[in-house]
């Protein structure tokens, strides 16, 4: 069922040992780890270093000591300071601990987010629990001159939460509108730093895909206070991760690293809950085919299936709005079975003369380039029927930009003529010619 953006449920902070969901042994560890590490010794410290309560951090200080692996310092505080928290330190047993789980994983800071528990998270911020206004699309594409049926044809493909193929000619705002539809999604989701799955650790968060969000000042005089929510999680922006020519099957796996003994989460499982953007489809190593073909049980049944080192395979939630978008007709690099599986499939053609005519002048006043009636007169006379006047979106911005370019390189104003049309016009196509060598 749909909401309105904004109503994600926050993931409740633990209240106790068994809500966090880990083994004490897990825990322990990589609180020790983490003291070793981060050489910190104080609790409010070590609980915001792995991210859980200062109750429960205690309780687990608590149980290190009560194991010899680690011992209050003594005192309350040095002389002058303001804390009065007893500092806490690694025994030479706990170094001796915190050294052999470090070889064992290089791991340490926020405790991971058991599998079981993100999943039911992802059902808490569905990118198909999202609902998408005309509105809220036209605002997020208010700067693009599209076909009017357009955002009739995004607009339910968006909402759906399901895949959609973008396909048409080059150079017309593929692109563009996939990134218009990412902006139009304004609310926020909660990201896990790590999750974890029989024993293994695996990173999620990544500040290069995902935009943190400032949290609500909290007012500590205030009656009532907002309640908190679990600090393994990261408040940001749904994400959006964006691929070209350079995907390949790899990238959709599980990344290992050998020298810290963790896992890197794939591309698909960095944009849960929000858009992957497959750009310049059939321009991979990959054929398209092959591509689709890894994601068909994703997009049928909303889970992937990624494998350990050991073999060892397990379903995580597969929870993205998938765009592929692509210059080629999709029958020419797709089987019927494969476009059967892609729910939406949208043409982006070139623009009519009336909106090139607007997105030219749009350009132009925007790049200061004073328009000439005579030149544009020229431009669609004389020039453009030489390729049967077929329009595109990035045209006005190469012509312009030539024409400025030459200006600037004279030393004369910004203002179209006729020649300044025919030296712009030369650089945007290559005469089909045989090279004599």
């Amino acid at each position: 069922m749909n909401m309105q953006t904004g109503a994600v449920m926050a993931p409740p902070s633990p209240k106790s040992l068994d809500d966090v969901g880990l083994t004490v042994v897990m825990m322990r560890d990589i609180l020790l780890k983490t003291q070793f590490r981060k050489n910190i010794n104080k609790v409010t410290d070590l609980a915001r270093a792995i991210a859980l309560p200062v109750p429960i951090t205690q309780e687990l200080i608590d149980l290190a000591r009560g194991q010899g692996l680690m011992e209050a310092m003594g005192t309350l505080g040095a002389a002058g300071e303001v804390s009065s928290e007893m500092p806490y330190q690694l025994t030479d047993q706990g170094k001796a601990r915190a050294l052999d789980a470090l070889a064992q994983s290089e791991y340490f800071g926020p405790m991971p987010i058991p599998l079981e528990s993100y999943r039911e998270q992802m059902k808490r911020q569905s990118i198909r629990n999202i609902q998408i206004t005309r509105d809220q699309l036209l605002g997020a594409m208010g700067h693009l001159i599209l076909p009017e049926d357009l955002i009739g044809n995004l607009g339910p493909a968006v909402g759906s939460g399901r895949s959609i193929l973008m396909y048409g000619p080059p150079g017309n705002g593929k692109s563009s509108i996939s990134n218009g539809i990412r902006d139009a999604m304004g609310d926020k989701i909660y990201v896990p730093r790590a999750i974890e799955y029989s024993g293994q650790v695996i990173t999620v968060y990544d500040p290069i895909v995902h935009s943190k969000a400032t949290d609500e000042v909290e007012n500590p005089n205030a009656l009532r206070r907002r309640s908190q929510y679990d600090r393994r999680y990261v408040y940001c922006q749904r994400p959006t991760v964006i691929t070209g020519g350079e995907l390949s099957l790899d990238m959709l796996d599980l990344v290992y690293n050998p020298t810290a003994r963790t896992y890197q989460a794939p591309l698909q499982l960095k944009s849960s809950g929000g858009i992957f953007i497959v750009d310049d489809l059939g321009r991979q190593a990959e054929p398209p085919q092959k591509l689709v073909n890894r994601w068909i049980v994703p997009l049928e049944e909303s889970k992937d299936i990624l494998a350990l080192q050991s073999g060892e395979k397990f379903e995580v939630p597969f929870d993205t709005l998938v765009i592929f978008s692509t210059n080629f007709h999709p029958n020419e690099i797709f089987d019927q079975a494969a476009l059967r599986r892609i729910f939406f499939k949208i043409k982006i053609d070139g623009p009519s003369q009336e909106n090139f005519l607007k997105i030219f002048a749009l350009v132009a006043r925007k790049k200061k380039m004073q328009l000439d009636e005579a030149s544009l007169v020229h431009l669609l006379k004389n020039k453009y029927p030489t390729i049967n006047n077929t329009f595109a979106n990035y045209q006005p911005v190469f012509l312009i930009d030539q024409m400025i370019s030459v200006c600037d390189f004279e030393g004369i104003p910004y203002k179209m003529t006729p020649e300044l049309v025919d030296r712009a016009w030369a650089n945007m196509f290559v005469k089909d010619e045989k090279i004599v060598k």
